[in-house]
């Protein structure tokens, strides 16, 4: 890949990146209920705090990622974020494979969906190595 192709590559995930932490970040505002129900139950305090912090935290690593001049430290704060995540993702995946609610196809896609945190992270790294413009 060349300078300028790697480049409008890094600018690219950083751009996805945050459109889609800043979209998820307003959801944990506009409808929180499902995010307190994958918080860790071994968390102290009450679900709706780490709802509401996540969600900010969510909105602010999005918009570094928008912003050229942040956009480093915004990719090295996005793939943190998504590790940080990953075990609210788990939790979520461990209570809907013990759900005698969810149906099979729900139960494959909530373990499908865990790897997807992989190419998250790289995908932040890759914007962290781009250029800021």
């Amino acid at each position: 890949m060349t300078p300028k192709a790697s480049d409008r590559a890094a600018r690219a995930a950083a751009l996805r990146l945050s459109a889609l932490l800043i979209g998820a970040g307003v959801t944990h505002f506009a409808a929180p209920r499902p995010f307190d129900s994958i918080v860790p139950r071994s968390l102290p305090g009450e679900a709706r705090t780490y709802t509401y912090v996540s969600g900010a935290a969510e909105i602010a690593v999005g918009t570094a990622l928008a912003v050229p001049r942040t956009r480093r430290l915004g990719g090295t704060l996005a793939a943190a974020l998504f590790v940080a995540v990953f075990p609210a993702n788990a939790q979520m995946t461990v209570d809907w494979l013990r759900s005698s609610r969810r149906s099979p196809i729900e139960k494959v896609l909530v373990v499908a969906r865990l790897p997807v945190q992989i190419p998250l992270v790289t995908q932040a790294l890759a914007a962290r190595r781009g250029p800021r413009d």
